[in-house]
């Protein structure tokens, strides 16, 4: 079987159901009702995001992502927001993670992560997000995030390095990792599934440590800050670790 074929296969195992009845609709549904009585009147969607919405998700080893979008006019404060909503959660029966600008929460046999976000005005889809690690605020714009990520058109690619990601149990957050494969690739233009994914794992040994890497919805907020330099010397290793490897079936499963 060439590299090709076996990556493509583990792409078939693994893909996501993006029907009204995916884990992530369903998510949607359950929680709703507890967001609606959170945020009241505040609250102007709650959408499926991150890789879910980016076409980057594997059905083994993911999260739900559920983007809480709340009016200008919401007169809490954004920590303010982002505690009221764990708070919520807690009372509602789920055990609620505080994780940077996201709550983590199990509902049924699924791992949500909800991120609440303050809209900056009715005339953009930039949000203004807390950030709980340091105490501070962000601001993003999660639709950006989605249009260059499915603009590129580097799904497959992305779906293997986050296999192997997690496989490896590496520290990589998701945006990161997806942001990384587009630098990694912008001017590889193989039809090899395989030797793009090489191309990838080439750049995270060879110069993915001294690589910046911003938010391309706001320049001044640096990913590959959230990162330790002990973090990004692991991943180093792991790709040197997989390329040294003889058979695809040692790189990732």
């Amino acid at each position: 079987m060439t590299g090709d074929l076996y990556l493509e296969a583990i792409l078939t195992r693994e893909a996501v159901d993006t029907s009204l009845l995916s884990p992530a609709f369903l998510a949607r549904a359950m929680l709703t009702p507890v967001i609606n009585a959170w945020g009241g009147r505040y609250v102007q969607s709650v959408t499926p995001s991150g890789s879910f919405a980016k076409g980057t998700a594997n059905k083994s080893g993911t999260d739900v992502d559920l983007f809480i979008s709340l009016l200008p006019s919401t007169p809490d404060s954004l920590k303010q927001i982002y505690l009221t909503l764990s708070n919520a959660l807690t009372d509602a029966g789920y055990a609620a993670r505080k994780q940077d600008v996201s709550l983590g929460i199990r509902v049924g046999q699924i791992d949500v992560d909800l991120v609440p976000g303050k809209l900056q005005t009715a005339l953009t889809t930039d949000h203004s997000l807390y950030r709980s690690r340091a105490d501070t605020w962000t601001k993003t714009n999660v639709q950006t995030h989605i249009d260059v990520v499915r603009a590129a058109g580097m799904q497959p690619e992305t779906r293997i390095i986050k296999l192997w990601r997690d496989q490896n149990r590496l520290d990589f957050p998701s945006v990161y990792l997806e942001l990384v494969v587009i630098r990694a690739l912008q001017l590889n233009f193989s039809v090899s599934l395989a030797e793009r994914v090489l191309v990838v794992l080439r750049f995270l040994a060879n110069n993915f440590v001294a690589s910046r890497v911003t938010d391309p919805a706001n320049g001044n907020n640096v990913i590959s800050d959230d990162l330790t330099f002990a973090d990004k010397l692991a991943i180093e290793r792991a790709a040197q670790v997989a390329l040294a490897q003889k058979t695809w079936g040692s790189i990732v499963q």
